[in-house]
């Protein structure tokens, strides 16, 4: 019989993670490498909950016997193809129910050896959001657009202190040009999901260094309980001079294609200004780039000390740039906390 196991343990057992979910329950948010093989169609897994609600279970699993059967050889060649026959697979649904046990007892005689997700899917997002919200010692790495915050986040992780990525998991950079050269973003569902697995391989004893961000990265919502943590932690702003700062954003975006960059200009003309606004228009139109970056700045590091000022609870420590480069401010944060320790 398959055996059923609880949301921390499931993540950590062996062979590749098989949702049978709907496609489009898949899409809403699923568990982080988990393989969708649906047993429904979207269109089949309404049918089975209509006839469900109107004519009662056995009806509906005579349906869902009926709809399923002609697949069950598809079914088993393609888990066959993410584990070969005699290795594990884990499987799951929404609930725990039906979907994933029946999956889990064909794959089983197939020659597998079969795990369920104890409570399903719905069981992992109360453990996902749990994970999130657990208490951390958070350092929140902060600084003026053009910094290169997420560069010298990554250069923090490259000597050894642990990190989170926000901008990386919600593909986008967090400003009105965020979304340019990123993937789609993932449903609120899915970054929570992936945020919490990227949390739960941390130690929550040692601090983790975060960026300092809106509470909207692009459309996804920092998680509430994550947000109330960074709110309450000490921030770490760099100080990078503005004319680098003009040219990382130069080379991050010059490539990109101009209609594009028009119309992320025009969604904070209000806040920009509509002089300042046509000035970039047209500095962006004869590919006077630096100019166009100088002027969007002017909004961006308004905003910015604006809420910085109001963090008047926390301590901020100030880090001014000798050298720029990501790995020489990293190192520059972690001797500043050291001595910072030290001191105390």
């Amino acid at each position: 019989m398959p055996t059923p196991l609880p949301p921390a343990t499931f993540l950590c057992a062996d062979g590749p993670c098989l949702d049978v979910r709907t496609p489009a329950e898949y899409a809403q948010g699923h568990v982080p490498e988990a393989i969708n093989l649906p047993l429904f169609s979207n269109e089949e897994r309404a049918q089975v909950g209509t006839t469900y609600k109107q004519t009662g279970r056995d009806e509906a699993l005579l349906l869902g016997l009926e709809l399923v059967g002609p697949r069950l050889h598809t079914l088993v060649e393609s888990a066959r193809a993410a584990a070969p026959r005699g290795t594990p697979v884990r499987v799951h649904c929404w609930r725990g129910g039906m979907r994933s046990q029946s999956m889990a007892q064909l794959l089983e005689q197939a020659g597998h050896w079969a795990a369920t997700l104890a409570g399903g899917y719905k069981a992992f997002r109360r453990h996902a959001l749990d994970v999130i919200a657990q208490p951390r010692v958070l350092r929140v790495l902060g600084g003026l657009t053009g910094s290169g915050k997420t560069e010298v986040l990554h250069a923090l992780q490259a000597a050894g202190a642990q990190v989170i990525d926000l901008e990386g998991l919600a593909h986008h950079k967090g400003s009105a040009f965020g979304h340019i050269g990123e993937a789609p973003q993932p449903t609120t569902q899915q970054f929570e999901n992936d945020l919490a697995m990227a949390l739960a391989v941390l130690d929550p004893a040692q601090p983790v260094w975060v960026e300092d961000e809106s509470r909207l990265v692009g459309h996804v919502p920092v998680p509430g309980a994550l947000w109330a943590q960074m709110q309450e932690a000490p921030v770490y702003v760099i100080d990078v001079p503005e004319t680098v700062r003009v040219q990382r954003l130069v080379t991050v975006y010059s490539e990109a294609d101009r209609s594009t960059l028009r119309e992320a200009l025009e969604n904070i003309r209000r806040r920009l200004g509509g002089a300042r606004t046509q000035a970039a228009l047209d500095a962006l139109a004869v590919g006077d780039d630096e100019t166009a970056c100088r002027l969007a700045l002017h909004y961006y590091d308004r905003a910015y000390r604006h809420g910085l000022a109001r963090r008047t609870c926390v301590p901020v420590h100030r880090l001014k740039a000798v050298d720029p480069h990501p790995a020489a401010l990293a190192q520059a944060l972690l001797d500043h906390v050291q001595g910072t320790a030290d001191a105390a």
